[in-house]
């Protein structure tokens, strides 16, 4: 449901690509923009207190249309200053871990947030409990017009609704039921100590998250190999904790799912989103008609790399020697400007007022946060955190996060706050959007065969790891709540089992399953939020399409009706948004046509590799 009434969810240039100090200021957020001092926020955090209050004195009171409008107008007012509260507390912590203000005030507004969320803790169950016919005249009634689709969701809730004593009771066990996740983060992050492997120059390098990645990555396969082992070894020391929880957490999903009268935990995560069943099943079965090409693209990588199998150590080093050198942030600017010019100039507005307005706080700093992403309020403007590092990964997600952050604006603009949120079905249409533009625009302002070589493998790469392998991860998802509803257990064995079984299927003949790889599912934490990662691939294959149709359309209608997707934000399904945006999702056709480009760029990599020097790996 809508997030007001669930509370808070919360050209290349030789230069470096970081700019003088004297012009830092201009890549850092001015968190002013929220609250210009902590004056300000007490203001706003004492509205907040006192309004409790008087949201709390509706309870037992909802069976009108005009009592039930006072309540909604109350409760957006306070929600609003929550998330403004909320928001700066978090951005000021981000940009500096050991911010003593930061902590002080993120700790008042995450026990005001907890008095908020108890306070309000009765509207839905209230209007729940009322009949059916109530609930139809309530939708239809004039004070309550401009919450018709959030009375539509309500009714579709309440076949699956418990009598209020069963509620209660579900709530009180629900912290229980999601402690799987929990004691998997302690064993994975906290009780879990990453190996260490030794270079070629005989420096010792731990395998962090980051490292590892970086290793698998390195020239000397005797090296990425080295460090494929030691990873693989160290998780072997918690695959038994880690078969527990993912096992307590499945139970748990389809525990939920029944007791909620939905058919499987598949079907309660797809009602979540108001997706149908038959898109999950279209991309399961598009994909895995398409596995050839993926099968032909590892091949390929077999030849390039001169090896006699692709091991999972083999599968991210580059097929391109030369590294490009650091892009300028100025000259990122540039590229994504111009870049996204085919969404139109009111679009290129927006961004340069992102760039403009300090909306992107950009470089690396001591104590801020590592990552990225796109975060703000309905009242504030967009807040990009980025680590950039001047790599051709960082344009991308620059480009990335400043689709999220133009998704908001629009929505903003046009939705009530109500429905001003994005479910992950439709929020990353628009990120990937802007990434699909990019890597256009780049591949066709390239100059080298080298350049348009490594860009071709960046389309081929985003494909092969946003949607065939989200793809994988969602069979194997299926596979295992299938198992725990019909009865079964899971062990580690049996996990270790079936996570090799689709590696093998998904990379094909030229693909050696190492015995090591087999290990992969307990470094997902997704699946500890069932049903999530096959958003991913929905999502590339929706903005592909929408993409396509706004580059080969003279008449400027795809742009328009990918511009009122934006609008949108909550105020229908997904489903209805996108096809609105020309994408039918519970047809084949827009997972068809992606992985149709990707065969397409597979050919176009193999017509290109036989003029490259083939390396022989070691």
């Amino acid at each position: 449901m809508k997030r007001w009434l669930l509370g808070l969810a919360a050209v290349l240039l030789l230069a470096s690509p970081w700019p003088t100090s004297a012009a830092e200021t201009a890549y850092e957020w001015n968190v002013a923009d929220i609250y210009p001092s902590e004056h300000e926020w007490m203001r706003d955090y004492k509205t907040v207190k006192n309004a409790l209050p008087k949201l709390a004195a509706f309870e037992g009171k909802l069976d009108d249309a005009k009592t039930i409008a006072k309540l909604f107008a109350l409760n957006e007012q306070t929600a609003r200053k929550l998330e403004k509260l909320s928001l700066y507390a978090h951005l000021k912590r981000d940009i500096n871990i050991e911010d003593e203000t930061a902590a002080r005030l993120g700790a008042k507004v995450e026990a005001l947030a907890a008095q908020y969320a108890a306070k309000t803790a009765f509207i839905e169950p209230e209007l729940l409990a009322l009949p059916e016919r109530t609930l139809r005249k309530l939708q239809k009634s004039k004070p309550l017009k401009a919450y018709r689709y959030y009375f539509h969701e309500l009714r579709e809730q309440k076949p699956h609704t418990l009598t209020k004593r069963e509620e209660q009771l579900l709530a009180k066990l629900s912290p229980a039921l999601g402690e799987a996740e929990n004691i998997y983060d302690h064993a994975a992050r906290g009780d879990y100590e990453p190996p260490s492997v030794k270079m070629p120059n005989g420096k010792t390098v731990t395998l962090t998250d980051d490292q590892y990645a970086a290793m698998l990555e390195h020239p000397d396969r005797r090296y990425r190999k080295a460090a494929f082992e030691a990873k693989a070894k160290s998780y072997e020391a918690m695959e038994q904790t880690a078969a527990a929880t993912l096992y307590a957490s499945v139970k748990a999903d389809e525990l939920y799912a029944n007791v909620r009268r939905y058919p499987s935990g598949l079907a309660a995560a797809l009602a979540a989103d108001d997706v149908p069943k038959e898109v999950f099943d279209h991309l399961i079965a598009a994909t895995r008609r398409h596995l050839p090409a993926l099968h032909r693209y590892v091949e390929l990588r077999r030849r390039a790399l001169g090896l006699d199998r692709v091991h999972s150590y083999d599968l991210y080093v580059p097929l391109v020697g030369e590294t490009m050198k650091p892009i300028p942030v100025e000259t990122a600017k540039t590229l994504i400007v111009e870049g996204l010019k085919p969404l139109g100039a009111d679009y290129i507005k927006q961004v340069h007022r992102a760039f403009q307005e300090r909306w992107l706080d950009v470089f690396p700093r001591p104590k801020k946060y590592t990552g990225g992403y796109n975060t703000g309020a309905y009242d504030t403007h967009p807040f990009i955190l980025l680590n950039y590092n001047g790599s051709l990964d960082s344009v991308l997600t620059m480009a990335h996060e400043l689709g999220h952050a133009m998704h908001s604006v629009y929505t903003n603009r046009a939705q009530p706050y109500h429905y001003s949120g994005h479910s992950i079905f439709t929020a990353e249409v628009a990120s990937t959007a802007n990434e699909w533009l990019m890597l256009d625009y780049l591949y066709k302002q390239a100059k080298t065969k080298e350049e348009k070589l490594r860009l071709l493998i960046e389309q081929i790469e985003q494909i092969r790891g946003t949607l065939y392998t989200q793809v994988m991860y969602s069979e194997f998802e299926r596979m295992i709540h299938d198992k725990v509803r019909q009865g079964g257990s899971l062990t580690a064995d049996e996990l270790n089992h079936l996570w090799l079984g689709l590696l093998k299927t998904y990379y094909g003949p030229a693909y050696a399953a190492d015995p090591g790889a087999a290990h992969g599912w307990l470094r997902i934490p997704h699946f500890y939020d069932a049903f999530y990662v096959y958003k991913y691939a929905t999502s590339l294959a929706a903005s592909y399409t929408i993409v396509s149709d706004i580059q080969t359309d003279t008449s400027g209608k795809a742009v328009k009706r990918y511009k009122q997707f934006l609008r949108s934000g909550a105020s229908d399904d997904p489903i209805r948004l996108l096809k609105r945006a020309g994408v039918d999702m519970t047809s084949p056709e827009p997972i068809e046509r992606v992985l149709g480009h990707f065969a397409e760029l597979v050919d176009e990599l193999d017509r290109q590799l036989p003029s490259q020097n083939r390396q022989r790996s070691t």
